[in-house]
């Protein structure tokens, strides 16, 4: 089997020059969790909801004056139309992949390959592939903030100090 005969093909995509917003907005919309970047048809990148939560939100970026390009992946993984699928289920294993945007020959986007995709179609190794992908990672820690140990400088209450503590007190 062979990953164009198990992709999705009719893939939204937004542009690198667009703003955070339009891609959460297309997401919540279509209830998708991932949006590939594309110039054109060109593959530059992928944008997540955990990008957006993970690199925008975290970091204090306004999601309607961030574009794209600032929060994506551009360092994207991606198959040919014509790989082999369990080729594929291994890339996605090995990486920790749970979607994976598929290139014609010339590199052009046509389609995107998901863990739902391959379970539908009942794919011979998708079972390792989801336990090879669910296994955690090691969290990366290595740009915790300092702000975050002291606590000092919030720019919100501490749990049970908002308002509603307030009014409760008074």
């Amino acid at each position: 089997m062979r990953a164009e005969e198990v992709m999705t093909t009719d893939v939204v995509v937004v542009r690198p020059d667009a703003m955070v917003r339009e891609a959460a907005r297309k997401m919540h919309d279509l209830n998708i969790g991932v949006l590939p970047v594309c110039d054109g048809r060109r593959l530059v990148g992928i944008i997540t909801d955990r990008d957006i939560t993970v690199r925008a939100t975290a970091d204090g970026m306004q999601p309607d004056v961030t574009p794209v390009h600032v929060v994506m992946t551009a360092d994207v993984q991606w198959c040919f139309a014509s790989d082999d699928i369990a080729d594929v289920e291994h890339k996605m294993a090995q990486r920790k992949i749970r979607r994976l945007p598929v290139v014609d020959a010339d590199k052009r986007l046509v389609g995107i390959l998901t863990l739902g995709d391959l379970s539908a179609d009942r794919a011979r190794g998708t079972e390792e592939t989801l336990r090879a992908i669910s296994t955690p990672a090691a969290p990366d820690r290595t740009a915790q903030r300092q702000e975050q140990s002291s606590g000092a400088d919030a720019p919100w209450p501490a749990y049970g100090e908002g308002d509603a503590a307030n009014r409760q007190r008074g």
